[in-house]
């Protein structure tokens, strides 16, 4: 299974202070709106998102369609297609992406500790 490109998205209280924090830990801004309260930051290959008020735990993050530099990819596993592969498994997806859409969506589904993970498609 292809999940695609993968980042931890963190739950941060003050982003301005997440944000120097990790710029001293090598990371800079990739993407985002800091006045709308996130980024995402890359250190080499390493990628994290800083979230303000929008989710109510750090997760797990995989991007189908996008490679490290959020670039589309040719080929990739569409986002419904693993919704569909993880039902099968048995496995209980918590937000499900609509199976009658095509192109972005998302899915959510937690791990056994009840960490979340969010498989999040943007092409």
């Amino acid at each position: 299974m292809k999940l695609g490109n993968f980042s931890v998205s963190l739950n941060v209280k003050d982003i301005n202070a997440s944000k120097s924090f990790y710029e001293n830990l090598g990371f800079s801004v990739f993407g985002g709106d800091i006045k709308q309260h996130w980024l995402i930051m890359k250190n080499e290959n390493a990628i994290i998102g800083l979230f303000q008020g929008m989710f109510d735990k750090n997760m797990l993050t995989f991007n189908p369609g996008w490679d490290q530099n959020a670039n589309k990819l040719d080929s990739f596993t569409d986002i419904r297609d693993l919704q569909r592969q993880l039902k099968d498994k048995g496995v209980r997806i918590e937000t499900e992406a609509d199976e009658n859409t095509s192109g972005p969506a998302s899915f959510i589904v937690i791990d056994p500790d009840g960490n979340p993970i969010l498989v999040d498609q943007h092409v």
